[in-house]
C-alpha cells in the first residue's frame, strides 16, 4: 500500500487550491530550475531508470520512447504533445489531475520538452471538459506570468504551452488521429511507419504522452528514479491512479502503488465489493477497451501490467469496472459493443462494417434471440478484426467480446437455451 509521503497527487480530491502559490507550497516547481541545467540527457536517463511506463493505455517504457527522438539537429522543430483526449469508458483520472494539479502537469510539460529538446508543447483536451480548460489555461496563465515557462523564463528553457480543444471524437485519443486534428484536418489514423517520433506534428519529430506520464516526470527527477523505482513491482514501478467504478461501495480515484492487489485496493478505498467478496462476479481492469476477468482470478491478483497480460487482459487506464452478480454481462458487453460501433472512423473495413456486426449479435444473444453456433462465429469474426485495422480501435472493439465468451460461454448458452425454451422452440443446430 502506498506511504502518505510518497504520494505524488497530493490534491487529487481538489481539497485546496490550484493556484501557483498552492501549488508551490504543495512542492511543485521546487528547484525546478536545478533539474533544468542537468540538461536534457540526464533527464531522459533518469526518467529510463526510473522504470516509468505510459500512463495512457499501452504502458511502454516513457524513457525508452523519449529516446526514439532523432539525435541529428535537422532544423525541423520538435513537438510535445499532451493526450487530455480521456474518452475511454471507465477512465477519469486525467479529468481529476487537470482539474486539481495543472501546474504538476506543466512543470513536467517545461521537463518533458526538454528532454525532447522541444520549445512547444500543446495539450490536446478532450472537447467535453469545458471546465477542466479553463482551469488549465488559467494555470497556464500563472506560470507565464511567473516566467515559469515562455521565451524568456526563468529556467533558461523557451516553452511555450498551447491548449487545443478537440470535438468530441472517442478515435482522436489515438496519437496519429489526435495529430490529424490538431493540424486541423478530421481526426484518422496514420498508417504507421513512419512513427511521429519521425514524422508528427506538421511532419516534425513528435512525442505524445497521456496527462499522468507527463505529470509524474517534475517529481520523479526531484526525488530521484531510484525512490520511483523502489515502488510497486519489478518492470512495473511506481504510482498509479485507479478510477474504480461499478459495484462497489464507494466508486473513486485513488493513487496506489502500481501492483496493489484488487483485493486491498478495493477493501481499503471503496468499501469493498457491493454484497461482500462472494458477490463479486467479474472485473475489466483497464478501460472498457480491456478484456473481463472473472472474480476467482483477479481478486488476489496484483494490478500492474504484466499480471493482467498474464490474464489474457490489461491494465491499460487502470480504469476499473466491477461487476456483482446481479449484473447482466452479456448486455454489459453489448453496450459497451454500441459505444465501439458509434466512435468507429469508418477507415477501415473490420471496424467499420464488423463494430456494428459485433454488436446486432451481441444484442440478440443478450434477448436470448440467436443460436449457439453463432456464439464461436462471434469469436471467429473478433479474430478477424483484432491486429487487422490501422489503429487500436479494432482490437478495442473484439477484445471485450473474447473476454465475455473466453470465461462466460456458459452464460451466453444457458441464456440462448433458456429462451428458446420458454418460447418452445427447437433449433436442431442446438442438438449437441
Amino acid at each position: 500500500m502506498l506511504d502518505e509521503r510518497d504520494r505524488i497527487f497530493t490534491n487529487l480530491y481538489g481539497q485546496v487550491a490550484t493556484s501557483l502559490r498552492a501549488a508551490e507550497q504543495r512542492g511543485v516547481w521546487d528547484n525546478t530550475r536545478r533539474i533544468v541545467q542537468k540538461g536534457a540527457d540526464w533527464i531522459c536517463k533518469e526518467i529510463e531508470r526510473s522504470g516509468l511506463r505510459g500512463r495512457g493505455g499501452a504502458g511502454f517504457p516513457t524513457g525508452r520512447k523519449w529516446s526514439f527522438m532523432p539525435t541529428d539537429h535537422d532544423g525541423l522543430p520538435r513537438y510535445l504533445v499532451v493526450n487530455a483526449d480521456e474518452g475511454e469508458p471507465g477512465t477519469c483520472k486525467d479529468r481529476d489531475i487537470l482539474r486539481h494539479e495543472p501546474h504538476l502537469l506543466i512543470e513536467g510539460c517545461l521537463l518533458a520538452s526538454l528532454a525532447i529538446r522541444a520549445h512547444c508543447c500543446y495539450i490536446y483536451i478532450r472537447g467535453e471538459f469545458f471546465r477542466e480548460r479553463r482551469i488549465l489555461q488559467s494555470a497556464i496563465d500563472e506560470a507565464y506570468e511567473a516566467r515559469w515557462i515562455g521565451q524568456h523564463n526563468l529556467h533558461d528553457w523557451p516553452l511555450d504551452i498551447h491548449v487545443h480543444h478537440g470535438a468530441g471524437a472517442y478515435v482522436a485519443g489515438e496519437e496519429t488521429a489526435l495529430i490529424e486534428s490538431l493540424e486541423g484536418k478530421k481526426a484518422l489514423p496514420r498508417l504507421k511507419p513512419p512513427f511521429p517520433t519521425q514524422c508528427g506534428l506538421y511532419g516534425c519529430p513528435t512525442i505524445v504522452n497521456n496527462v499522468e506520464t507527463i505529470a509524474v516526470v517534475g517529481t520523479i527527477l526531484r526525488r530521484g528514479s531510484q525512490w520511483f523505482a523502489s515502488l510497486g513491482r519489478p518492470n512495473n514501478s511506481g504510482n498509479k491512479i485507479y478510477c474504480v467504478s461499478g459495484h462497489v461501495n464507494t466508486p473513486c480515484n485513488v493513487e496506489e502503488v502500481l501492483g496493489v492487489t484488487f483485493r486491498e485496493l478495493v477493501g481499503r478505498h471503496c468499501g469493498g465489493v457491493r454484497g461482500g467478496w462472494d458477490n463479486l462476479l467479474a472485473v475489466i481492469p483497464g478501460g472498457a477497451t480491456t478484456p473481463l476477468i472473472p472474480a476467482r482470478d483477479i481478486i488476489d491478483a496484483p494490478l500492474d501490467f504484466d499480471t493482467m497480460q498474464s490474464l489474457n487482459s490489461a491494465l491499460g487506464t487502470g480504469g476499473l469496472i466491477v461487476f456483482d452478480k446481479s449484473a447482466d454481462l452479456l448486455h454489459a458487453i453489448a453496450r459497451i459493443s454500441r459505444f465501439y460501433m458509434h466512435e468507429s472512423c469508418g477507415q477501415c473495413t473490420p471496424c467499420r462494417e464488423g463494430a456494428g456486426w459485433i454488436w446486432r449479435v451481441l444484442s440478440r444473444m443478450a434477448e436470448g434471440r440467436a443460436r449457439r453456433r453463432e456464439i464461436q462465429m462471434l469469436l471467429d469474426v473478433t479474430s478477424q478484426i483484432e491486429g487487422h485495422t490501422i489503429c487500436a480501435l479494432g482490437d478495442s472493439v473484439a477484445w471485450p467480446v473474447q473476454g465475455l465468451i473466453r470465461h462466460f460461454r456458459d452464460h451466453i448458452e444457458h441464456r440462448i437455451g433458456a429462451k428458446r425454451e420458454a418460447r418452445g422452440a427447437l433449433d436442431l443446430f442446438d442438438l449437441k
